[in-house]
């Protein structure tokens, strides 16, 4: 629980910097102004939360499709085509290490760091985050009543491989007493 007001600070505080520099608080002193002032960003993220109590199934698809990408493919990619040219990596500011190999295994670790979260990452977790997303929605809804409450115990049925219980008492009785 912790951890998901770390990850809505951090989420929000790009936002919260946007809409105050747009509403003009972005240079206030009070914070309490400025609490105040980043209410319309928190009430509609609340509401969504409240409309998708499943945070964590969204937070690991946004990772694992998004994340992926943005932290280890495109920077990867880019020192890749940055330094394709030999007159690029003359002028490099600085070589990789000879302890990896120099240009080569700079190369090889970031066709490795690609390859490796494209596939891992991106397809296997992907595909796992979205199926974990779609089984919540399945089985909670929108709006859900009581989020992963737990569930009533199973009605009680009869077994019908034993024996029946006893009938004696079901059958009518005889009150007439005869001498």
């Amino acid at each position: 629980m912790g951890f998901d007001f770390i990850t809505f600070g951090f989420a929000c505080t790009p936002l919260y910097f946007v809409w105050e520099k747009a509403i003009g608080m972005h240079e206030c002193k009070s914070l309490c102004k400025r609490a105040a002032a980043r209410l319309p960003v928190v009430i509609p993220i609340w509401f969504l939360a409240i409309i998708f109590p499943f945070f964590g199934p969204i937070n690991s698809t946004v990772g694992s499709l998004l994340v992926s990408f943005t932290v280890y493919i495109i920077p990867a990619l880019a020192h890749i085509f940055t330094y394709r040219s030999a007159a690029a990596r003359e002028n490099a500011v600085e070589s990789p290490p000879r302890f990896l190999g120099g240009w080569i295994g700079s190369y090889t670790i970031n066709v490795f760091v690609v390859v490796w979260v494209f596939v891992v990452g991106f397809g296997f977790g992907g595909w796992a985050s979205i199926t974990n997303f779609v089984h919540q929605i399945d089985t909670f809804g929108l709006f859900t009543k009581c989020y992963q409450c737990p569930l009533p115990p199973p009605p009680t049925i009869f077994n019908t491989t034993s024996a029946p219980p006893p009938l004696h008492h079901l059958l009518p009785r005889n009150h007439s007493h005869t001498p």
